[in-house]
C-alpha cells in the first residue's frame, strides 16, 4: 500500500510537468507526444481517481497540492478530452474536490470552479472554436457561459427524454437504449449539482421497451444514495420510479431506516414518526409493488425480534403515516385493497382500516366486538378467504394499533361483564400463537384479575402491594411471557384510568419495573399510550399529566 503511493506520488508528479509542456506549446511534435502518452495519462488518471475518491476534499488538497492545477490543464486539452474514458474519469476526479457542504468562502469558491470546468468538459465536444468567440463577442466570459450552458443542455436532454416516454413504439423518434445507458453513466458524478436534476428525473421517469432494465445499475445506487442522505430533492413520482426499478435502492432504504431508528433514543415515538416521514417510504408505500417489499421487510424484523414492542410500534407508526399519504393522494383508493393485503379478509382489512377517531366512541365498544368476530373466523374458522393463518391475522390487527389497544381500557372502564369478544381479542393480541385451549385459559385468568381490579375500583383505600397480589404479579412466574405482559398492561391501564390509581401508580410501577428489560417495557407503553391519546384526542388532563411524569422519571433511570 505504501509502495502504491510512493509510485502515484512519482507518477504524478511526471504527468505534472507533461501537461506543462503539452499546454505551453501547441506545435506538431507537442501533440504527436499528447497522442502517444494518451493510453498511460488515462491509467494515471483512474489511479488518481481511486486514490481520490477515498479522501475528503481538505486531504486531497494537502497530498497533492496542485490537483487542480492537474485536473484543469487536463480538461482544457482536446486530445485528453477526446480518448476513450478520459473525459468521465476527469469528471469523477473533479466531483471528489466538491465540498458537500462548505464552510467558507474558499470551499465555495472551489466548488464553482468545479463546477465551472464541469460544464467546459460536457460542452467540449459538442461545440468548436467559433461558438466560443461567437459568446465572447456578446460579452459572455466563459465563467458566465458555461453553467448557463449546462443548464440548457440538461434542459433540452430532459426535453428529449419525455419525448421518448411519450413516443411509445415509435421507434423513429425514440432514444436509443445505448444513449439511454451513455447518459445514465455520465450523469453518476454530477447527480449532486442542483442543474442536473431535471435530467436525473428524467431519466428515472422514462420507460423502455426493453425486456432488461437499460440504465446503469450505478447510477440507480448513486441517486438512492444522494436522496437517503439529502444531497439532492426529487418529486415523489421519480423516487418511486426509482424504487419500482430498482429493487436494491428501495431495501437499501428501509436498511437506511432502520439504522436511523435503532440509533435514535428508545421508545420515543414521535421521534420515530419524524424519522419515517422523512424517508419518503410511506408516501412511495401508495404504491403497492413498494407496500409490499416494505412490509415484507417489517415482518421479517417482527419475527426476527420475537414480536418486540418496539417493532410493533414502529409498524404501527408506519401504517399511521401509510394510511394519512395514502388519504392525501387520492379521497378513494385507487388500487383495490386486496393489492395491499392479499391473504386477509377484505371485510376485515376494511373494518380496520377505519380510524378510531372517525367512528363515534358510542360505537367503539360495537365495532371491536366486530373485528373480534371476524378475526376469529379468519384464525379459527379460516373462512373469510383468510389464507395466511393466524399470523397473517395478527399482523394486520397489529398493523392498526388505535384498534389493538383500545381493547383494554374498554374492558378496564366498563362496569358490566367483560364481552368474550374482547376477552378473545386481548388474549389473540398479546400470543398469537396459542391454540384454542390456551388462548381460553388465558381469556380466564385476565377475566379474573379485571374482576379484581374493578371490585378494587370501588375500594376506598387502594395499595400497590395489594394490587399487584390481586394480578398475580408477585408469583414466581417468568416476567417475559404474553401472559405476564398483558396482565402488566391491565395494572398499567387501571392506575391510569381508575379514580384512586393516581395515589398509588408510582408505587405500582416501581413493584412492576424491577429488571431493566420490564422498565423499558414501561416506558415503551407510556410512550405510546400518551401518543394515541394525541392522535385520538382521548386524553384525560389528569390521566394524561400522570403519564408525562412517569415517563420522564423512568427515562432518567435508564
Amino acid at each position: 500500500m505504501a509502495q502504491d503511493s510512493v509510485d502515484l506520488s512519482c507518477d504524478y508528479q511526471f504527468w505534472m510537468q507533461k501537461l506543462s509542456v503539452w499546454d505551453q506549446a501547441s506545435t506538431l511534435e507537442t501533440q504527436q507526444d499528447t497522442c502517444v502518452h494518451l493510453a498511460r495519462f488515462q491509467e494515471f488518471l483512474r489511479k488518481m481517481y481511486e486514490a481520490l475518491k477515498e479522501m475528503d476534499s481538505n486531504t486531497i488538497f494537502e497530498r497533492f497540492p496542485t490537483i487542480d492545477q492537474l485536473l484543469a490543464k487536463a480538461c482544457w486539452n482536446p486530445f485528453i478530452l477526446a480518448y476513450d474514458e478520459s473525459q468521465k474519469i476527469l469528471i469523477w476526479c473533479l466531483c471528489c474536490l466538491i465540498n458537500k457542504e462548505p464552510q467558507n468562502s474558499r470551499q465555495s469558491k472551489l466548488n464553482s470552479w468545479v463546477q465551472g470546468v464541469l460544464s467546459h468538459i460536457l460542452s467540449a465536444l459538442r461545440f468548436d472554436k467559433e461558438v466560443a468567440l461567437f459568446t465572447q463577442g456578446l460579452g459572455y466570459a466563459p465563467i458566465d457561459y458555461y453553467p448557463g450552458l449546462l443548464k440548457n443542455m440538461v434542459l433540452s436532454l430532459a426535453s428529449e427524454l419525455r419525448e421518448n416516454h411519450l413516443n411509445g413504439f415509435n421507434t423513429q423518434r425514440r432514444m436509443t437504449p445505448e444513449r439511454l445507458a451513455s447518459l445514465s453513466r455520465v450523469c453518476v458524478p454530477l447527480i449532486t449539482l442542483p442543474d442536473v436534476d431535471p435530467l436525473v428525473e428524467a431519466l428515472l421517469v422514462c420507460h423502455g421497451h426493453e425486456p432488461q432494465e437499460i440504465l446503469q445499475p450505478e447510477f440507480f445506487e448513486a441517486v438512492n444514495e444522494a436522496i437517503l442522505l439529502k444531497k439532492i430533492s426529487l418529486p415523489m413520482s421519480a423516487v418511486v420510479c426509482l424504487w419500482l426499478r430498482h429493487l436494491p435502492s428501495l431495501e437499501k432504504a428501509m436498511l437506511h431506516l432502520f439504522e436511523k431508528l435503532i440509533s435514535s433514543e428508545r421508545n420515543c415515538l414521535r421521534r420515530i414518526e419524524c424519522f419515517i416521514k422523512d424517508s419518503s417510504l410511506p408516501q412511495a408505500a401508495c404504491h403497492p409493488a413498494i407496500f409490499r417489499v416494505v412490509d415484507e421487510m417489517f415482518r421479517c424484523a417482527l419475527l426476527e425480534t420475537d414480536g418486540a414492542p418496539e417493532i410493533i410500534a414502529t409498524i404501527q407508526v408506519f401504517t399511521h403515516c401509510f394510511l394519512e399519504a395514502l388519504e392525501k393522494e387520492n379521497k378513494q383508493l385507487r388500487f383495490a385493497l386486496k393489492t395491499y393485503f392479499p391473504y386477509t379478509s377484505p371485510s376485515l382489512a376494511m373494518v380496520l382500516l377505519q380510524d378510531p377517531q372517525d367512528v363515534p366512541r358510542g360505537r367503539w365498544l360495537q365495532t371491536l366486538k366486530h373485528i373480534s368476530e371476524l378475526l376469529r373466523e379468519a384464525v379459527e374458522d379460516q373462512t373469510h378467504g383468510s389464507r395466511g393463518g393466524p399470523l397473517e391475522s395478527w399482523f394486520l390487527f397489529i398493523r392498526f394499533g388505535g384498534w389493538a389497544e383500545m381493547v383494554a381500557e374498554q374492558l378496564l372502564r366498563s362496569a358490566a361483564e367483560p364481552p368474550a369478544a374482547l376477552l378473545w381479542l386481548l388474549a389473540f393480541y398479546y400470543s398469537p400463537r396459542d391454540g384454542r385451549q390456551q388462548r381460553a385459559q388465558t381469556m380466564v385468568q385476565v377475566k379474573a384479575v379485571l374482576g379484581h381490579l374493578l371490585a378494587m375500583s370501588r375500594s376506598s383505600s387502594l395499595s400497590a402491594r395489594d394490587l399487584q397480589t390481586a394480578a398475580g404479579q408477585d408469583t414466581d412466574t417468568d416476567p417475559r411471557a404474553p401472559a405476564e405482559q398483558l396482565i402488566r398492561h391491565l395494572l398499567l391501564h387501571f392506575v391510569l384510568w381508575a379514580p384512586g390509581g393516581h395515589t398509588i401508580a408510582r408505587d405500582v410501577v416501581t413493584l412492576l419495573a424491577h429488571t431493566a428489560e420490564i422498565t423499558h417495557e414501561i416506558i415503551g407503553f407510556l410512550d405510546q399510550t400518551l401518543y394515541r391519546w394525541d392522535r385520538l384526542g382521548i386524553e384525560s388532563p389528569r390521566s394524561g399529566k400522570l403519564a408525562r411524569e412517569l415517563l420522564k422519571e423512568l427515562r432518567t433511570q435508564v
